[in-house]
Parts: C-alpha cells; structure tokens; sequence
C-alpha cells in the first residue's frame, strides 16, 4: 500500500472504555470495517512487528495511510477501573459476570455450577490502574500529534450509550451509512 491508500477512521480509547462497542455499532450504521487495535496488536507482537500505539508508529501509520478522522472516547479513569475491576470469570465455562450490571446469583460463585469465580490480572485493581497510567503516558502525545493534524474529535462521558449519539451524529457528517434505516439507537 502506497502513501495514497484511504483509510480511516480511528477510535482510540483507554481500556474498558467503550471502543469495542462504538467501534461495532460503527459497522453496523455506516459503511465502515472494523480493524481491532488490541487483535492487531496480539497479531503484530506474533509476528514480531508493531502497531500504532506510541508518537513514532502514529506518524509511521499517518505515512502509509491518509488519517482523516480520528475519535477520542474520553471516560474518566474511575468509571473505567470500576468497570474492569467489577468483571469476574468462571474459567472453565468462560462465563463473565459482572458485579455491577451481571451480578452472580451468589458473589464469587458460578450460577450454573457453583464452582468459584476468579478475577483476570488484567481486571485487577492494581494491574488496571497500571495499564491506565500507561496508556495515559503513551497516549497523550499521539492525540496532541492528531489534534495539531486537525483530524482529532474527543467524546467525553461515562456511559457508552450516552456518548454514541454524539459520535453517531458526527460520523453522518463525515461518513455514508449503510442503510437510510440507520438510527442512533445501539
């Protein structure tokens, strides 16, 4: 791909902050594919090559790829912790509760076999706030990079489906939908 390939619209977002599911309904209202940056991250570490995450693979991605939207999903860091630090696992079955909207009928205990539930590291108190911190950190100057460039939109909010009307909105601006039906409803 030459420095002429169009792409591409880009949502950047802390973890647990909504990006998977604004991406998805990206798809599905708008004539769009959805790349994962954490997929092609895991892919590219594979291989052994790297994904925009940092200043100089953001302006090595800017060389092969015309950027001309990128959308910032600002939540506030506490939503986020309670979010990923409310998420506990049965790890035989791969079923996900969570404390706040998918309780267990039982706290800390598997509905359908009673068996115990178990927290990823990842979701971890102290691992989460880490990974914000470094997000934080590696993050920052690649919105100041996409700010001066004039393609950067920041949403800010605390809940998905509050902040995706806004998004929605000016996506139709930007972008053609993928039917005349496509609403603002998730």
């Amino acid at each position: 791909m030459g420095a002429s390939a169009r792409l591409l619209r880009a949502v950047i977002g802390a973890p647990g902050s909504g990006k998977g599911t604004v991406s998805s309904r990206i798809t599905t209202h708008f004539q769009l594919k959805h790349l994962s940056s954490g997929d092609l991250l895991r892919d590219n570490m594979l291989r052994g090559t790297g994904f925009p995450r940092t200043l100089a693979q953001a302006e090595a991605l800017d060389r092969a790829y015309q950027i001309d939207t990128v959308i910032n999903l600002n939540v506030p860091f506490e939503v986020i912790k309670q979010r990923l630090t409310a998420r506990w696992i049965h790890p035989a079955s791969g079923r996900v509760y969570n404390i706040e909207f998918n309780p267990p009928k039982t706290v800390g205990i598997d509905d359908l076999t009673g068996e115990p539930l178990i927290q990823r590291e990842d979701d971890k108190p102290e691992t989460v706030i880490k990974r914000l911190k470094a997000y934080e950190d590696q993050t920052k100057p690649v919105l100041e990079y996409y700010q001066k460039k004039g393609v950067l939109e920041t949403f800010s909010g605390t809940e998905t489906n509050k902040i995706w009307p806004y998004v929605y909105a000016f996506l139709q601006t930007k972008v053609p939908q993928t039917s005349q039906k496509a609403s603002v409803t998730p």
